[in-house]
């Protein structure tokens, strides 16, 4: 494997499935692509929710920045920095892309040559959505090439 594609979104999982992917990309000394799908701008509208998880930039962007959809872009492209940054590689290549989730992420693997797809799946219940139509699910069953799926979900404390 040579190129490592790993798709974040704005969940606060983010930062694992980053690292995730990162460590198997290192592990066989592969490229690394970060890529972010801005799926539905109206998502990233509501001022009281940071849909871009972690990014302490968010806050200072206008309501108007993140609607428009170069502000968004500009956001995700900085979160993506941030995710590069944390990780302490300035080779990792950041790519944002519009559209339908798994669409774009399929289609960012194929122009890549990807070897290998990083997600996360961060619901609760994540065999459900994994069975009933997740992004995850469309990957997975429209794609040649091994994806590694990153179980986020928070872990009740005891």
């Amino acid at each position: 494997m040579k190129k490592v594609l790993i798709a974040l979104d704005y969940d606060q999982s983010g930062k694992k499935v980053a690292e995730t992917g990162y460590s198997m990309a290192g592990s066989m000394d592969a490229e690394v692509t970060l890529l972010h799908v801005i799926a539905d701008p109206t998502f990233y509208s509501d001022l009281d929710y940071s849909p871009i998880t972690g990014f302490l930039g968010y806050m200072n962007m206008s309501h108007l920045q993140m609607e428009s959809l170069e502000g968004l872009k500009e956001a995700s492209l900085q979160y993506l920095d941030k995710i590069k940054k944390h990780l302490g590689d300035n080779s990792i290549r950041t790519i944002i892309k519009e559209g339908d989730k798994a669409g774009s992420i399929l289609e960012t693997a194929r122009e890549l040559h990807a070897d290998a797809i990083v997600m996360g799946s961060h619901s609760r219940r994540w065999l459900d959505d994994i069975l009933m139509g997740s992004v995850t699910e469309k990957v997975l069953h429209q794609t040649s090439i091994p994806v590694l799926v990153v179980p986020t979900k928070q872990e009740k404390k005891k």
